[in-house]
């Protein structure tokens, strides 16, 4: 089995609960639709400020500005993100961005179902030509030449990042 087919095996549960945790939103409704950002404001900032700290990581995107120009334009500020640290193993880095990335796909998904008349420029915010298939191309590398430890790295990674969207996701639901 490849590192990303291990890596995305290892963490479907936890992929699952983050899918159930942010599912309830009606995306056509502005207030549903803040919420949704909001939450994903608690969680994104905070791995994004992790990734600008790492050295080898495969080249990605940030999409925090999109997040915090949707939220303002209904209305909302960026809140103070969630504490957010990755586990201090080889790959855990890689780990979190496959789900960082990851929800890019999910997002092009989505934004077909948010009301016209409301912002998605983070949603929209998909991969350019090649760029997810890179990713998981040079994941899939960096496995195979560190090894199990590193995989086992990335798994943790990916794991603690989905924890971190699914705490967000309840923190808006206690709203």
């Amino acid at each position: 089995m490849t590192p990303v087919a291990r890596l995305r095996a290892a963490t479907a549960p936890s992929h699952d609960m983050v899918d159930a945790a942010f599912g309830h939103h009606d995306l056509t409704k502005a207030a549903d639709y803040s919420r949704f950002l909001i939450a994903h404001a608690l969680a994104l900032p905070a791995a994004e400020r992790q990734f600008a700290t790492m050295d080898r990581l495969p080249p990605w995107r940030i999409r925090t500005p999109l997040l915090l120009a949707d939220l303002q334009d209904l209305g909302h500020a960026l809140p103070t993100p969630l504490a957010f640290t990755l586990p201090d193993m080889a790959g855990a880095a890689w780990g979190a961005l496959y789900v960082t990335e990851g929800s890019r796909l999910g997002g092009i998904m989505l934004a077909r179902s948010v009301d016209p008349s409301l912002p998605t420029r983070y949603l929209g915010a998909k991969h350019e030509s090649g760029e997810w298939r890179g990713l998981l191309a040079a994941i899939d590398a960096e496995g195979e030449r560190q090894g199990e430890a590193w995989i086992d790295g990335a798994i943790a990674g990916a794991e603690i990042c989905f924890t971190l969207y699914r705490h967000a996701a309840a923190r808006i639901a206690t709203r």
